[in-house]
């Protein structure tokens, strides 16, 4: 599944082809997404608008369009946003389309959504409902603020503030990453990740971090999701062979540390790094550096 890196990496790289631009018609091939499209809806919103900016808030995909409205993207476990020449054929399971205004001496382009498994969304809000929305009401403050989107909380985000949150959580540490409530975006790969730089067990309840630990995790966190964001992403084929929106592969995988290493050696001790299942997620580790 997309997650934070990949989809800050899809804003960044989409921002060029489509700021500015007009949609001039929407083509829904298949509205059969976890929210239901409405052909109709979706073209009487979306279509003659302004793409006006991009955001990012948690997983999410905010296309800001002129009249107040904005158009969510989630891409769920295999979907994929890229911008491609509108002769290119299309693959079946491009469902939705948006056919962009012309730039002088270029082809004609197109925003397509591909999503093979149908487990992402697409949907119209007016820009004073986000904050609001079901969609987005739930996720608690951006690890990296300066990133934060619209309606992300702005309260401080500190060791001191995650340990108060938790001082009562039996739960792991690593499902409380997870939980997009404490903390927006991190996902499976990235909280495997932190885990290992801060050297905590992943298994250790959340309510036995102290603030000094907390704060070592969050500084852990933010550096891991920079890092992958300046490799663009990670691309691992059971994660959707993730690509960006001019259809390049991340780089990330080459630098993780524990994730999808299980039985390979500790960069640091050489002890062979372990598997384990949580919530129904794979997490890797290493038993003597994470204590």
């Amino acid at each position: 599944m997309p997650e934070l890196p990949e989809v800050e990496t899809i804003r960044r790289s989409l921002m060029p082809h489509l700021v500015g631009r007009t949609v001039r018609e929407v083509v829904v091939r298949n509205g059969d997404f976890r929210l239901p499209v409405d052909p109709s809806a979706m073209r009487e919103r979306v279509a003659g608008r302004r793409i006006a900016g991009l955001e990012r808030r948690g997983k999410y995909l905010l296309c800001e369009l002129s009249g107040d409205a904005v158009l969510v993207f989630h891409l769920g476990m295999s979907g994929r946003l890229t911008v491609v020449p509108a002769e290119r054929p299309l693959d079946p399971h491009d469902h939705l389309l948006l056919k962009l205004s012309g730039r002088r001496g270029r082809p004609a382009e197109e925003l397509r959504l591909r999503d093979p498994r149908r487990f992402g969304l697409a949907v119209v809000l007016d820009r004073r409902e986000v904050a609001s929305s079901p969609l987005f009401a739930h996720l608690g403050p951006e690890p990296i603020a300066e990133l934060a989107g619209p309606g992300a909380p702005q309260a401080m985000l500190d060791g001191g503030a995650l340990r108060d949150r938790t001082r009562r959580r039996r739960a792991p540490i690593k499902a409380l990453l997870l939980d997009a409530r404490l903390l927006a975006g991190v996902g499976n790969i990235y909280a495997c990740e932190s885990l290992y730089r801060a050297g905590i067990d992943p298994r250790t309840p959340a309510g036995r971090l102290g603030s000094r630990r907390w704060t070592r995790l969050l500084t852990a966190v933010r550096a891991v999701l920079a890092d992958a964001i300046a490799e663009g992403g990670t691309s691992l084929d059971d994660y959707g062979d993730f690509r960006d929106g001019d259809g390049d592969p991340g780089a990330f995988q080459v630098s993780l540390a524990v994730y999808g290493r299980e039985g390979e050696p500790c960069l640091r001790c050489r002890r062979p790094i372990r598997r384990i299942v949580q919530t129904g997620r794979s997490t890797f580790y290493c038993s003597r550096c994470q204590r």
